[in-house]
């Protein structure tokens, strides 16, 4: 099943208190904001795609707990962006210093702050050009690098502020860059 998008009328949009009391009043269901106000009813994964989304947020809780990076987050986190959208990366990491400046209440509501790392896995019913969009709008908030992997065709894009996408083709290294020193991933070993 795909992702529905529906859009509202102006006078229909939800403020940021309305869209997370509508979140927490359907618990079974999963929704992002974008940011012209359409709310997507976000489609459930597969097995597959689950047990990726899983094995990735071990590599990255692992590498979190020997170097202490800061804090990551699974898909259930939303983040409200500057451009008013709220959006749920399939993982997301956010530096130590950075989610220290948030009080407590404001972690325990949606993040408003914009991730420094963020991957997106696609799943096969995912349509390209909308992941592409939630990359862009990612790295357009603040983003430092985004990864979206397309395991089923072996690619991955590669999202850095003020660079053109970069693909990579096959599932080699990919390194976290500056922004997660010392990280790397093996899409192989993901896949094996």
């Amino acid at each position: 099943m795909e992702s529905i998008r529906v859009h509202l009328p102006e006078d229909l949009r939800m403020n940021d208190d309305e869209f997370f009391r509508f979140c927490q009043d359907n618990p079974d269901l999963k929704f992002e904001r974008r940011k012209n106000g359409d709310i997507v009813f976000m489609a459930n994964t597969g097995g597959e795609t689950g047990n990726y989304n899983f094995e990735l947020s071990v590599d990255f809780g692992v590498w979190n707990r020997q170097v202490r990076f800061g804090k990551f987050f699974d898909s259930s986190t939303a983040f409200r962006l500057s451009d008013t959208s709220i959006m749920s990366p399939d993982i997301s990491g956010i530096a130590q210093n950075r989610w220290d400046e948030l009080n407590p209440e404001q972690r325990r509501k949606i993040v408003a702050l914009c991730p420094d790392f963020i991957l997106e896995l696609r799943s096969p019913n995912d349509r390209l050009k909308d992941c592409f969009e939630k990359m862009e709008d990612w790295t357009a908030n603040g983003c430092r690098l985004g990864w979206l992997i397309d395991l089923t065709n072996q690619i991955t894009y590669i999202y850095r502020p003020n660079q053109e996408r970069q693909e990579i083709v096959g599932l080699g290294q990919l390194s976290g860059e500056d922004v997660l020193p010392g990280f790397s991933l093996d899409l192989a070993a993901l896949t094996a």
